[in-house]
């Protein structure tokens, strides 16, 4: 079975498809050893055939061609072509040098095209020659190089495009490698096509001198070797050389044209044919106005009035042409328009669709996260410059689906030339929520703690903790890191600075469509679970606002099972989400002892009983949810004593964390939330058996 399918592409395919690499072989080989054996006449008149056949085949491709590597290939054609060229004149040297006869072919270009005048059919070579090496070889060369030059110049932008492009979720994987690959390809095509129109111009040059070997070595033969006088072997050795000539310059041309037509299809929309007749044929103003030029020449005295008559019809003729299609085209947009239920013909509908609301709704849309750097930043996204931030924020969305259990959105990057040069600013929902400048030839240099000696610098502040640190230039970069301090480069202060600023607003970043989406991505393995809750017990809503609960403390909702689980227990008992968020922490108690505790042991402080049972009193319960009313003066004593006891904490190198009671967590967590966000407060049922409790202080007012 497995036989019949790998076979089966095979058999759809031709001869020549199924041989191509045999055939291509051994036509090479061929061409080699036609350099070295004599050909009979017959020969030589089917290969000269068979050798403008494949030209024009070359020259119509490339005119029905899209783009330039429609025909990727041209490259290793053209250097096939003119070695084959250059074997059939080789050949057809030794045959009018030995035989004073080349075949059919040439003596018919020598006598028929050329009308068996030698003196005619020299200038006709030269011409021809001149053409090509001069006019289309010279031209083809040039935009060659240019193109290469330019497609290699071009080929960082566009892969930052298309890195954008994937970052900001537009493109697929698989698309973006598609892309790449294609880029890739133009290059070296382009490149390949640089050192390749060099064979033209080679070719054109080995006509010229093969041309004069002819003519004087066949002069020579036949007054020496034959006993022809002198105009005798001048004339049928230049007839013969002539017709030899001729029939290899044609090929030539069409292949040089081909080659200038494969280059210069740089904007093509189709074929050329199509874009020639969409772009020469659209205004017929352009031919009433030509024609009338035309019909003023032609009475003009002492001019052939008769040719610029008839071509002044003619144009007259494709300019009514033309208006007929156009008054046809827009007497059809109108019939349509009335049927849709326009009045006012397509310039009124055009009108009307400018001046529609939905011309604006683009406008509306604001985008999740956008990071807006300055020019002189620029440099951290261009891959071409080696820059890796568009790499270091994949990393940063990874890391974040894993650490969180959140998709990050796609996070748009622009330049904005109305900041800073070295600043950039990191905006949610279209509001900036963090901002920062870097020096992209420094370091960050940064006190662990652990400096025995300090550094010269720029003072700053790491902008995502907050910390005093210093912009040291790279030749200071060693000894600050043997002196105890932290180094990092510039794009990874701000790719820090990114992920903190994600963690901070995780919260605001998870909405209702990436709830669904973590429900459907859960459905697919645990289908039972979520049609138990959803819709039954809680909506959508509901479930966003228990996630972003847990995501405003960084507890990660990666175990979306658990975390539907608590809900379909506790769904029915009561629609509190705040009541359910509690729940599903003690469901959690592993993962959450495990982001806090340190070697087995979880360092704390505790809240003493009286407070507790006094901020559990002062609980006020509403429709909009449930706060702490504490006069202003208990308060400011709060989180005075807090701020003291977590300070000690945070002298003995410990994470600030206040353990409390499960019925007071939250209401002691709100209450405290303002004034110390980063503060961790756990309660006893999401502490795992196995810890060991450190309490450290003990809060009193």
């Amino acid at each position: 079975m497995a036989a019949t399918k790998a076979l089966a592409p095979i058999q759809g395919q031709s001869f020549i498809q199924r041989y191509s690499d045999v055939l291509i072989a051994l036509a090479i080989v061929m061409i080699v050893i036609m350099m070295i054996i004599p050909l009979p006449t017959i020969m030589l008149d089917l290969l000269i055939c068979l050798n403008i056949s494949i030209a024009l085949l070359i020259i119509l491709s490339t005119i029905y061609n899209t783009e330039a590597l429609d025909l990727s290939v041209f490259p290793s054609l053209l250097l096939v072509t003119t070695l084959f060229r250059l074997s059939l004149n080789i050949s057809s040297t030794r045959l009018i040098l030995l035989n004073g006869n080349a075949g059919e072919v040439i003596t018919a270009f020598g006598n028929f095209v050329v009308g068996g005048n030698a003196v005619v059919g020299f200038i006709m070579f030269v011409i021809l020659v001149i053409i090509n090496f001069i006019v289309i070889t010279k031209g083809s060369e040039r935009v060659a190089e240019v193109s290469a030059r330019f497609t290699l110049d071009a080929m960082p932008g566009k892969q930052m495009s298309i890195d954008a492009d994937l970052n900001q979720g537009a493109i697929t994987d698989a698309e973006a490698k598609v892309r790449r690959e294609k880029i890739q390809r133009e290059a070296d095509f382009f490149g390949a096509m640089d050192g390749a129109s060099k064979f033209v111009k080679g070719d054109a040059i080995a006509a010229i001198i093969i041309m004069f070997i002819n003519i004087s070595g066949g002069f020579v033969i036949g007054m020496v070797q034959r006993g022809l006088d002198a105009s005798q072997a001048l004339s049928q050795y230049t007839l013969l050389t002539v017709g030899e000539g001729l029939v290899s310059q044609i090929p030539a041309l069409l292949i040089s044209t081909a080659t200038g037509l494969i280059v210069t299809r740089s904007a093509a929309e189709g074929n050329l044919g199509a874009d020639l007749t969409n772009q020469l044929f659209r205004n017929e103003r352009i031919f009433f106005i030509l024609s009338g030029i035309l019909l003023f020449l032609a009475l003009v005295p002492g001019l052939p009035g008769f040719p610029f008559m008839c071509l002044a019809v003619v144009c007259a003729l494709i300019g009514l042409n033309l208006k007929r299609t156009h008054e046809s085209s827009a007497k059809a947009v109108k019939e349509a328009a009335k049927k849709s239920g326009g009045k006012g013909g397509a310039s009124m509908a055009a009108k009307k669709a400018q001046a529609s609301p939905e011309n604006v709704v683009s406008l509306l849309q604001v985008d999740p996260m956008e990071l807006e750097i300055g020019y002189s930043l620029i440099p951290l996204v261009d891959t071409g410059q080696g820059g890796d931030l568009l790499d270091r924020i994949v990393m940063i969305r990874r890391q974040c689906a894993l650490e969180l259990g959140l998709v990050v959105p796609t996070i748009r990057i622009r330049d904005n030339i109305q900041i800073k040069p070295n600043a950039y600013i990191i905006k949610l929902k279209g509001i900036e929520i963090a901002k920062g400048e870097l020096m992209l030839d420094h370091y960050l240099a940064m006190n662990s703690g652990t400096v025995f000696e300090e550094v010269p610098g720029i003072e700053t502040t790491e902008p995502a903790f907050g910390l005093p640190a210093l912009w040291i230039p790279e030749s200071e970069r060693e000894q600050a890191e043997l002196n105890g301090y932290t180094v990092v480069d510039a794009v990874s202060v701000l790719a820090t600075h990114l992920t903190e600023v994600i963690k901070q607003h995780a919260a605001e970043i998870l909405g209702r469509q990436e709830t669904q989406n973590l429900i459907d991505n859960l459905k697919k393995s645990n289908e039972s679970l979520v049609k138990e809750v959803v819709p039954d017990l809680l909506n959508i809503g509901e479930i966003q606002k228990v996630l972003q609960n847990l995501l405003r403390e960084r507890v990660s909702i990666r175990d979306m099972g658990t975390i539907l689980e608590v809900l379909a227990d506790y769904g029915r008992a009561t629609k509190d989400t705040e009541i359910l968020t509690e729940y599903v922490r003690h469901a959690m108690a592993r993962q959450i002892s495990h982001q806090n505790v340190q070697n087995g042991v979880l360092p704390c402080i505790t809240l003493d009983p009286a407070l507790e049972n006094r901020i559990a009193g002062a609980v006020q319960h509403t429709d909009h949810g449930s706060y702490v009313s504490l006069d202003p003066d208990t308060m400011q004593r709060l989180i005075d004593v807090l701020n003291e006891e977590l300070q000690k904490l945070t002298n003995m190198g410990y994470q600030p964390v206040v353990l409390t009671s499960p019925a007071v967590r939250l209401y002691f967590r709100k209450l405290v939330e303002r004034s110390l966000p980063g503060i961790v407060v756990l309660s006893h049922a999401e502490i795992e058996q196995s810890v060991e409790i450190q309490i450290l202080g003990v809060v009193k007012i």
